[in-house]
């Protein structure tokens, strides 16, 4: 891992440095905040957000999205993929399909200008409107709204190799959003040191978690797709 010099990612600094790693002897990874009273608590708002959700926009949403999928190009309405959540355990994260039906959607990230993206998945990747079918991970148990993002098992495997305990990510359920994504992490990982500044904010997330830190990352986000985030294609 290369040295960068130290960056600010909204309130938080960073130094990258080869030296530093988390050790999980000598350094608390998870925050004192994770009892059974306060995963109750966000169960409970995740399930909560969820319903109101469906109640009143995905009812209506939903049904426009699976007709424009089906119009604009030959497959299925939602796409399946697996993805490593808590514990490294496997489940199927569901998403719209946005690009068309092709044999390396599990193993090639998306590119900018990727060919396989069709016309109406140019509209619900950019919008984040392709990722809200995660709704009903959400309602399975498998996933939060906030959390560190899931990745498939082809990525996780990499990141791990480049990175010294990348897989404590996973001592939380992973998120539809999260730190990273709240401060403009996501997308593709041209730069370098892109995926190590994420893996840091997922870090930082689960030692300092609390209901509050989540309702906060919730109203960054909601702000974020309001107002558009040019790293969303």
């Amino acid at each position: 891992m290369r040295n960068y010099p130290p960056k600010r990612i909204g309130d938080f600094e960073f130094k990258i440095d080869s030296q530093e790693r988390l050790q999980e002897g000598e350094e608390t990874l998870i925050s004192k905040e994770v009892n059974w009273l306060n995963l109750s608590i966000k169960r409970f708002i995740d399930l909560l957000f969820a319903l109101l959700f469906m109640l009143t926009i995905g009812w209506w949403l939903f049904p426009i999205v699976a007709i424009l999928i089906k119009l604009d190009s030959s497959g299925p309405v939602f796409f399946k993929q697996e993805r490593e959540g808590i514990y490294n355990s496997i489940f199927n994260c569901y998403k719209f399909r946005s690009m068309v039906v092709n044999e390396q959607a599990n193993m090639k990230m998306t590119r900018k200008g990727d060919p396989r993206v069709t016309q109406v998945g140019k509209f619900l990747r950019k919008t984040s409107i392709d990722e809200l079918p995660q709704v009903l991970n959400i309602i399975y148990g498998n996933m939060s709204w906030v959390g560190p993002r899931p990745h498939i098992v082809l990525q996780n495997d990499e990141h791990a190799l480049e990175i010294e305990g990348y897989r404590n990510r996973h001592l939380v359920k992973p998120g539809v959003t999260g730190l990273a994504q709240a401060r403009g992490y996501r997308g593709e990982t041209n730069q370098s040191n892109s995926i190590y500044f994420r893996y840091r904010l997922d870090m930082y997330y689960i030692k300092n978690w609390s209901v509050l830190l989540d309702l906060k990352i919730i109203w960054m986000t909601a702000k974020s797709f309001i107002l558009g985030d040019e790293n969303a294609f």
